[in-house]
């Protein structure tokens, strides 16, 4: 076998591809595939899943891939994705294909059941296509290998070198910190309104208006596209076809804001340098840090006054009546309006880490086999009281509104909220940077904070472990001290309250 650069990339760019095509199979799955279509796309996920781990497994690529470690004489992009794509392989090869195949089955049959058991609001109707997922991600982290902590082995695919033993007090200590700080704002001699109970926001509008921010925020709508879908998320086949779908309801405009969202989610993707395309490199080194980006996009930028005072008059133009009356202050409270609620994708931005910290606490029993499936709908129901002082009625609006645990994605919640914390130090690391942002921003500026993004984030790709380039970019490492600083600045102010 020749053992050059260019077979180790060629080995490369084919295992990229085969990955855009299951994204391109799951995006499909989401939001145009029939109803009838479910089983035969299982079939398929299946097969492509089981040749990109045969492919990735294969003997000879691990001979080239030690190759390419060994030689002094790549370069330090050719040396990080020889080293990105060994660290990925090292983790297939203790999978056997059964599991791979199994697992790839299991996720398209718990979607199913999943949405049938939304339809029934019945969680007993999920139940065994979820005990299916948790048994095969245990075998899985079983066998990657794991020093006890079997959530470890998971929370690595989505986190590199993450693991409970850092995680645990990082959340516990956040979650300490939001309950009084909610209980505070909760408290405030300052309320603030929900004016939306009872205004109509015409849906046709909403849609142009999202694609209308998604030009503005610099994604290309030529290099990737908006749909529609149940629970709004990205795809990237590539930096030029990169998928975004978002959920858009008559009587709010949170679908607005899960195209801010998903649109930095695609900013990343399309951020990627040419040179990584088709490599290990056109990757986030952490879902961690992928987050960083929506959530900064969503909330940092979107629920900022600076970005509502350019956008407030186009809003009021779009929709006169059910905006009639209502100035930029009151519509500014009150897309920041800080309420416990029981769904994660609309929970403001003081509460939604508590959200998150729930799943995790949940998610590190299921794995650990310490809690009975069938008494997880009640142990969601008593941490919703605790943490957040609400009940769900039911099962859809509690322990199975999200997808995540349909896929069996166990492990990549805590993403969420790191990404929170590093959203608000590299927010505040380009406000240094680039003195005037928000002044710029509310003149319609995005492009700016966009730009900045691509050269110290994007372009970075997989270079560097996701709390190394933060360190490189902000002074600092993973930290909630900026994120802290920012809540109780801005909903200090909002709420007329010192906290």
């Amino acid at each position: 076998m020749e053992k050059t650069f260019d077979a180790l990339l060629a080995r490369m760019q084919e295992l990229r591809d085969l990955g855009g095509l299951i994204g391109l199979a799951t995006w499909d799955q989401e939001t145009y595939l029939p109803s009838k279509g479910a089983e035969s796309r299982a079939f398929q996920l299946s097969t492509i899943q089981g040749i990109h781990h045969e492919r990735l497994v294969d003997p000879r690529l691990g001979e080239l891939l030690s190759w390419a470690i060994g030689n002094k004489g790549l370069t330090d992009d050719q040396r990080a994705m020889a080293r990105v794509l060994t660290h990925e392989r090292d983790r297939a090869v203790k999978v056997p294909k059964a599991l791979v195949q199994a697992l790839a089955e299991a996720q398209s049959r718990g979607l199913v059941a999943w949405r049938e058991a939304r339809k029934q609001n019945r969680f007993a109707v999920f139940q065994p296509a979820l005990a299916r997922l948790l048994a095969l991600r245990r075998e899985q982290a079983d066998a990657y290998g794991h020093s006890g902590e079997r959530y470890d082995a998971l929370l690595e695919g989505y986190e590199p070198g993450m693991r409970v033993a850092r995680l645990t007090p990082v959340l516990s200590a956040l979650r300490d910190n939001l309950i009084p700080l909610v209980a505070a704002l909760q408290a405030a001699p300052r309320k603030v309104t929900d004016f939306f109970q009872g205004r109509r926001f015409d849906l046709d509008t909403q849609w142009r208006l999202s694609l209308r921010l998604l030009a503005d925020m610099g994604f290309d709508l030529e290099a990737g596209r908006q749909d529609k879908s149940i629970h709004p998320f990205s795809s990237g086949q590539h930096p030029k076809d990169v998928r975004l779908t978002t959920d858009l309801e008559e009587g709010t405009l949170t679908g607005l804001f899960s195209t801010l969202h998903e649109g930095g989610h695609g900013l990343y993707e399309q951020g990627f340098s040419e040179s990584h395309y088709r490599t290990p490199l056109a990757n986030a080194p952490s879902m961690g840090l992928h987050e960083s980006q929506s959530r900064m996009w969503e909330n940092l930028v979107g629920r900022g006054r600076p970005f509502w005072t350019h956008y407030f008059p186009v809003m009021r133009e779009a929709f006169p009546e059910a905006l009639a009356g209502v100035d930029l202050d009151t519509f500014h409270s009150a897309v920041n309006r800080v309420t416990p609620s029981l769904i994660r994708v609309e929970a403001d931005e003081v509460t939604y880490n508590l959200h998150i910290v729930l799943r995790y606490e949940l998610e590190l029993l299921l794995i650990r086999d310490e809690l009975p499936l069938s008494e997880l709908p009640s142990a969601w129901n008593e941490r919703m009281r605790r943490f957040l002082g609400v009940t769900p009625p039911d099962d859809t609006q509690g322990v199975m509104q999200d997808i995540h645990w349909a896929w069996g994605e166990f492990g990549y919640f805590p993403t969420y909220s790191l990404g929170n914390l590093y959203a608000a130090s590299l927010y505040a690391a380009a406000k240094r940077a680039l003195p005037g942002l928000e002044e710029g921003i509310a003149r319609g500026q995005l492009l700016p904070l966009r730009d900045w993004l691509r050269t110290h984030v994007h372009a970075e790709g997989y270079r560097l472990p996701a709390e190394e380039l933060v360190r490189n970019v902000t002074g600092q490492g993973l930290t909630d001290s900026d994120f802290l600083a920012y809540l109780k600045s801005k909903y200090g102010a909002l709420y007329g309250v010192s906290l």
